[in-house]
């Protein structure tokens, strides 16, 4: 079959295949749903170089990211180079129009994870992106607590976040910038805005980089804005049986909102009442100046540098040692107690 967006006919190959067998979801119901979405989700990927997560057998079968533009992709859907952190590079991606969506999700793509960066530029991003993630023993009513606390942090430092549903049980916050900075920089006023959220909230939330350190608090992870890093598009459809999207929201939904409310089936009709929750997000584009200055006064006043990278990173400049606490104490011969052996 064929489905045509905004003037563009995309074949739909096999549609009737079953994509989320406990809902009976199949793989014409996704592009339908990204069709109804349509102004919304090519807002937050137009231009940029985008990973596909690709389910091709459905949400019950394996998964991979497609960082490379498909051999096969349309001569109407350009392309931009990466710089990955390994050095290596390839060709993503990057929707202009509708079309593109929709012949993604042909190819079985369920939630599309676009870089911070427009392909005119791909070396300083142009949104801050803070994933406020729940650990064992937290839900998504301490990511609303930690996500007021982040919007006061945010605005005590000349910025304003755009908050959504992550598609699960964490809240993502994203602030358009000027894209003057790179990943670097965007990264060291990430970690300066946690460490600030954490002073304000310490038994709400962390920014703990080791599992055993976090406890029961949100995890305000810091390295989703390292190069190389991705958070799913809002309206991504997330890969769970009940088929739940990311939905933008506005600050005075966020403490109601249950993000199971959201999915294939009633985000349109949510759409098509409300429209883009977000859309006047790239309308503007905020500094990073004053939260690059809370970096230097808490490296200067604190003593608090940089913090660990993810593994697959290579060693950065600064960075203190990939080692895990425990670990650490027991290489020392610490037994716990202060002591040693």
């Amino acid at each position: 079959m064929e489905l045509e967006a905004d003037g563009r006919a995309v074949r739909l190959s096999n549609p009737d295949k079953v994509y989320f067998p406990e809902k009976g979801y199949t793989k014409r119901d996704v592009a339908e749903y990204f069709l109804s979405v349509g102004p919304g989700i090519l807002r937050v990927l137009r231009e940029r170089p985008t990973t596909l997560q690709r389910f091709v057998d459905g949400v019950e079968g394996e998964s991979f990211y497609q960082k490379h533009a498909p051999k096969n992709l349309p001569d109407w859907t350009p392309t931009a180079r990466i710089e990955f952190p390994s050095g290596r590079h390839a060709d993503e991606m990057c929707p202009t129009e509708l079309g593109a969506v929709l012949w993604a999700a042909n190819l079985g793509t369920l939630t599309f994870h676009p870089w911070p960066v427009r392909r005119a530029d791909t070396e300083h991003p142009d949104e801050l992106r803070i994933d406020l993630d729940p650990q064992p023993g937290t839900d998504y009513a301490d990511a609303v607590r930690a996500a007021h606390g982040l919007r006061s942090v945010l605005e005590d430092h000349g910025l304003r976040g755009w908050p959504k549903t992550s598609g699960g049980r964490g809240i993502h916050v994203f602030v358009p910038l000027v894209p003057e900075w790179t990943f670097t920089q965007v990264r060291r006023a990430a970690i300066a805005l946690g460490r600030e959220l954490e002073r304000r909230m310490p038994k709400g939330v962390t920014t703990a980089w080791w599992k055993e350190e976090r406890g029961e608090r949100i995890f305000v992870d810091y390295n989703q804005t390292a190069r190389d890093r991705t958070i799913a598009s809002a309206y991504s459809v997330r890969p769970f049986p009940h088929a739940p999207v990311s939905a933008p929201l506005r600050w005075d939904e966020i403490d109601d909102a249950e993000p199971r409310d959201f999915d294939i089936r009633t985000m349109p009709g949510r759409y098509a009442a409300l429209g883009d929750a977000h859309a006047d997000m790239d309308d503007h584009a905020f500094r990073l100046d004053q939260a690059l200055e809370l970096a230097e006064r808490d490296e200067e006043e604190r003593g608090l540098g940089d913090l660990p990278y993810p593994p697959d990173h290579p060693k950065m400049p600064g960075e203190p040692k990939r080692v895990q606490p425990s670990r650490a104490r027991r290489d020392q011969g610490d037994d716990g107690d202060g002591g040693g052996k």
